[in-house]
């Protein structure tokens, strides 16, 4: 069997790699703590739950639209009115089998083969098999801890070429929490526009910023813009729906129906139960998630104050999403010398699992999940302290 060439190119997921060793030890009987998948630890919203029983119980199980339900559609223009004041209506929005499907089916639709897209660095370990599978060239621009890990003009301009066709942004972070101020993001979409490229905004965690920081999304700049910039968001991070499936875009009339297109030819539609849930997510009460904000800023507060404490270790303080990033490759040795083995050996001896800075684009560093309980956290991380320093 000859597999087809562009998929030869493209590695697993990293992080679903981390947790499924993680789940075979645990299976022979070992103790583990993951803190590798950038998942919440708390449910859903109970009203959330709710509508989607709700919908069972009406038999609401036939096909839908493929862009989503007139009403989800109507929702998640409401969003983007409510939280950036920006005149979004249904047509401007698109419902897709979680975010990942949403940014995927963006690179299809705008990507050219030999294209190339800038992504700045460290970033999601989707972003790059994504831009191959379109045809793509994924250009990374790296950034450090130094700058808290966020790229600016001056570093996306030396990496641009005539080729460039995308820019890729992503704030919160994932894998760093790095989030951009309003003037950074403003700085960065008004080269970016200058320069005739199109920007997609990838806005996940845009709901988890922690004071006194706060959210800069794109939607103002796909208001004045809307041919040059898309946003992508969801509910799996912020309304702890990841197993649900559900991300929206919001972008030009033309875009979505390019993006139904792809959809329509894919997946279809995005399950109708999922799509009531999301329904009531968006129209719903946000109270949880300021006890979501709250919780998440103080497991970050435990874990920045411990590893503080590790020699040769430095870790930028993030201001969203609920990861850590810090650079210990002061700590590799001729046993352990790059991010993937310190991982390896930090699961098999401490039981610890975490995700190698190598899949993210920066092997100096390890990501670090603290959406687990306070107790939990402080366990790993002492674990974690005793196998590197004692």
């Amino acid at each position: 069997m000859k597999i087809s060439d562009r998929l030869m190119q493209v590695k697993p997921s990293a992080t679903l790699a981390v947790n499924a060793k993680a789940l075979e030890l645990k299976a022979q009987g070992r103790e583990i703590i993951s803190l590798s998948v950038g998942e919440p630890d708390v449910p859903p919203p109970a009203h959330i739950g709710a509508a989607a029983k709700k919908a069972i119980d009406e038999n609401f199980t036939r096909y839908t639209a493929v862009p989503g339900i007139p009403e989800l559609r109507d929702a998640v223009a409401g969003y983007f009115r409510r939280f950036y004041g920006v005149d979004a209506a249904a047509e401007h929005t698109i419902v897709t089998n979680g975010g990942k499907q949403a940014l995927y089916n963006l690179f299809q639709a705008l990507l050219n083969p030999g294209d190339e897209v800038l992504i700045p660095a460290p970033y999601w370990v989707s972003y790059p098999a994504m831009v191959q599978l379109a045809g793509g060239t994924p250009v990374p621009v790296a950034s450090g801890p130094e700058t808290g890990f966020k790229t600016c003009v001056e570093e996306l301009q030396r990496h641009m070429t005539p080729r460039t066709r995308v820019l890729l942004l992503n704030s919160p972070s994932n894998p760093t929490g790095a989030c951009y101020t309003r003037h950074e993001i403003d700085t960065i979409a008004a080269w970016a526009i200058e320069n005739g490229l199109f920007i997609i905004s990838d806005e996940i965690y845009d709901q988890l910023v922690y004071a006194p920081a706060s959210p800069a999304g794109l939607a103002p700049w796909w208001q004045s813009n809307p041919e040059q910039v898309c946003v992508v968001n969801g509910l799996a991070k912020s309304f702890s729906m990841t197993g649900w499936r559900v991300g929206y875009v919001l972008a030009h009339p033309d875009l979505i129906k390019a993006l139904g297109k792809i959809q329509g030819q894919s997946t279809s539609n995005v399950c109708s139960i999922a799509q009531k849930a999301a329904l009531a997510a968006l129209t719903g009460p946000f109270d949880a998630l300021d006890t979501l904000r709250e919780s998440y800023a103080r497991r970050r507060d435990i874990a920045l104050d411990i590893i503080s404490g590790w020699k040769n270790v430095v870790c930028p303080r993030p201001d969203g999403a609920f990861y850590l990033f810090p650079d210990v490759h002061r700590l590799y040795t001729d046993a352990t010398p790059d991010s993937a083995t310190l991982c390896t050996r930090l699961m098999e001896s401490a039981g610890v699992a975490l995700v190698p800075g190598a899949a993210f684009g920066d092997d100096r560093c390890v990501r670090i999940s603290y959406a687990v309980s306070e107790q939990t956290l402080r366990d790993a991380l002492s674990k974690i302290s005793n196998v590197l320093f004692s």
